[in-house]
């Protein structure tokens, strides 16, 4: 700072004749920095603590994020030496349903597991299908509404996966040690953007309401999932999961009569397509249609019918499936927002699936077969 100007004034390009320097400069002055970096520090610490304080009251826990790096640890096992073991792909039934200590118990194996929320199987199929180091089992979960319109909401874990750099691995491994096994909060439907964004906010003229799925599981670090504890146990959470699902009950729309029209020849094709590679290394294969009830099966009746879906699938591929509305031991079990299991029935379910899978099978309908 040039002596002759008083402290705090800026010097301006006039006070540098000659000299080409477009951004003043202002003197700093004298403040007690350390104590003001400890003041923060302790300010962000105590702001911490209420939010964590805030969300451990409303019901979470530490847990591990279901983010893309994790499911890309889960599918680097594969690389790894472990491509002939048994790999449960799929959306969030899968998921939130099967539950991988059980099935532990009885196999002496623990499977992979690599379904994904709100994500067609195809995605994954299409993935392992040019995989030639994975030659293990699959357990394939066929959600109607994703699998038959080919919708991949977490599609971006399969580029994250083939893409991911030394960053974003060292990021993972910092964030599964030191965030994630002690932090309730550290959840992306607690994220304070998150929680903003599902205010109730005027509506624009034209638009109407629509609240996202909300925070509905809890995984371990293999990625062994289960239903959230509050969707079972308050009542009222219970219902806002199921007023969530309401949101597409209604009598199916034209747009989505036309996208399921245009889609479902495509995703068979496509599916029958990975089927075949998959066959060819000698991969076993299973379809696995798992529970749904109430307003969610009537919807799922109504909008994906089983002979014009489920059946051409089994009928155009030639793999076994098991559809719980034909199976007596896939059937009672309780969903408390009508679309996943509740946790302390997961290893009911487990259980009855895989004695299903072990039993001998009739031969699957040749590909020209009508039916199912």
């Amino acid at each position: 700072m040039s002596a002759h100007l008083p402290a705090g004034l800026r010097l301006t390009a006039s006070d540098r004749p000659g000299v080409a320097q477009p951004v003043p400069e202002r003197d700093i002055p004298s403040q007690p920095w350390g104590r003001i970096l400890i003041v923060a520090v302790l300010l962000a610490a105590v702001l911490l603590a209420l939010w964590e304080v805030r969300w451990r009251a409303y019901g979470s826990e530490p847990a591990y994020r279901n983010s893309d790096g994790l499911w890309a640890i889960q599918r680097r096992r594969i690389d790894e030496g472990e491509g002939g073991k048994t790999v449960i792909v799929g959306s969030s039934r899968m998921l939130f349903d099967v539950d991988l200590d059980t099935w532990e118990r009885l196999s002496g194996e623990r499977p992979i597991q690599l379904a994904l929320e709100g994500t067609s199987a195809a995605f994954a199929l299409d993935d392992l299908a040019d995989d030639p180091q994975f030659t293990g089992k699959l357990i394939i979960g066929v959600a109607p509404e994703l699998f038959f319109t080919g919708f991949g909401y977490r599609r971006s874990a399969f580029t994250h996966y083939h893409h991911e750099g030394p960053g974003q691995r060292i990021g993972q491994w910092l964030s599964m040690t030191l965030i994630e096994p002690l932090f309730g909060f550290y959840d992306e439907d607690f994220a304070l953007g998150t929680v903003l964004r599902r205010q109730d906010w005027p509506l624009r003229p034209g638009d109407k309401a629509h609240r996202d799925v909300r925070k509905l599981s809890v995984s371990e670090a293999d990625r062994n999932t289960r239903m959230w504890r509050k969707v079972e146990t308050d009542p009222e959470y219970r219902e806002l999961a199921r007023q969530i699902w309401a949101q597409k009950f209604g009598p199916p729309e034209p747009a989505m009569v036309a996208r399921l029209k245009d889609a479902l020849p495509k995703e068979l094709a496509r599916v029958a397509k990975a089927v075949a590679k998959l066959r060819a290394r000698g991969v076993e294969m299973v379809f696995v249609r798992a529970p749904s009830v109430d307003q969610y099966l009537d919807f799922e009746h109504r909008a994906f019918p089983r002979e014009t879906t489920w059946a051409p699938l089994l009928a155009m591929t030639g793999v076994r499936g098991i559809h719980f509305e034909d199976e007596p031991t896939l059937q009672g079990y309780e969903l408390p927002e009508w679309s996943h299991l509740a946790a302390h029935e997961r290893p009911r379910f487990t259980e009855a699936l895989y004695r299903l899978m072990h039993l001998p099978a009739a031969s699957p309908p040749p590909a020209s077969s009508p039916n199912a």
